[in-house]
């Protein structure tokens, strides 16, 4: 599995939006984004901080089924 870089909550959104993930709400610093799929509705929650730990970067992307090269792939666009 492919190293995660150090990314902030802005930079993780950009990418997701760019996957499909469209902003849904906002509560504090938490951002909610949703995206339409044949076998459903996937979401997630991204925290708005400058830095999130790569723990949790996987997490956000495991909620959000993203696999890892194409979440990458998304951040080099």
């Amino acid at each position: 599995m492919p190293e995660l870089p150090i990314l902030s909550g802005g930079e993780v959104i950009q990418a997701l939006r760019k996957l499909g993930f469209a902003r849904v709400r906002q509560r504090g610093s938490h951002v909610v984004l949703k995206k339409q799929t044949p076998t459903g509705e996937v979401g997630c929650v991204v925290p708005l901080h400058k830095e999130l730990a790569v723990g949790t970067l996987r997490g956000i992307l495991r909620q959000a089924q993203v696999d890892v090269d194409e979440f990458l792939r998304c951040l080099g666009d």
